[in-house]
């Protein structure tokens, strides 16, 4: 559902995209996810991703960004990785 914004939003938390890069949460909170699409193929008229890595990070801006990083696995699709996301953010953020 998007808000009255036009941002998009999934399960509460916003959703942005830049070139490859989807970062799922706001950065107000302690947490977000960082969705990178490594390759896709096409099918049809479509690109869909074949390899993704998700990272759980958290968004203090004075560590650097490899040690911001709490969490990461490489899956097979975005829709994988979105609902993994929203599964870690959430339990991140609900301090578990």
């Amino acid at each position: 559902m998007a808000e009255k914004s036009g941002a998009l939003t999934y399960k509460g938390h916003p959703l942005r995209r830049k070139d490859n890069l989807i970062y799922y949460g706001s950065m107000a909170d302690k947490y977000i996810i960082m969705i990178q699409v490594m390759s896709s193929e096409k099918q049809g008229d479509l690109e869909l991703a074949n390899k993704v890595q998700l990272q759980l990070q958290l968004t203090d801006p004075d560590l650097k960004s490899r040690d911001r990083v709490v969490k990461k696995s490489d899956l097979p699709d975005l829709f994988s990785a979105i609902d993994m996301g929203s599964i870690w953010l959430m339990r991140a953020l609900a301090g578990k």
